[in-house]
């Protein structure tokens, strides 16, 4: 809940703040800065492919999610935010849990999916 209303400050704080330049009137919302979030998951528990699908349908099925890969080598998934959008680390864990793995750390990262799903199938 305090994540919730620390966000929502900021966008209210956001929303307040107009700049002026000259004729120009700028509006600056959360959007604007928002970046699309790649979402590191590193798990325990995978031992076969089914698993591995298990995650995925899992983190597939929350609304935010753009796409997931699962590495089963790695024990690691990458989740895609669609823009604008997110789910809490709670949810993450919850869901995983429920699905019989171990979620060991979670992490967020500006740089791309694909850029990261690359280095993960690249470090064989």
């Amino acid at each position: 809940m305090k994540i919730l209303n620390v966000m929502q400050n900021k966008r209210v704080a956001l929303l307040q703040s107009v700049i002026l330049c000259g004729v120009v009137t700028l509006l600056i919302t959360p959007s604007a800065f928002a970046a699309q979030q790649t979402i590191q998951v590193e798990l325990d528990g995978l031992v076969c492919a089914f698993c591995a699908q298990g995650v995925e349908k899992k983190m597939k099925a929350q609304a935010a999610t753009e796409k997931v890969f699962v590495s089963l080598d790695k024990k690691v998934a990458l989740v895609a935010l669609k823009e604008g959008q997110d789910i809490l680390d709670e949810t993450i864990k919850t869901e995983i849990t429920n699905a019989g793995y171990v979620v060991k750390g979670i992490n967020r990262t500006s740089e791309s999916f694909d850029a990261l799903r690359a280095k993960i199938k690249a470090s064989k």
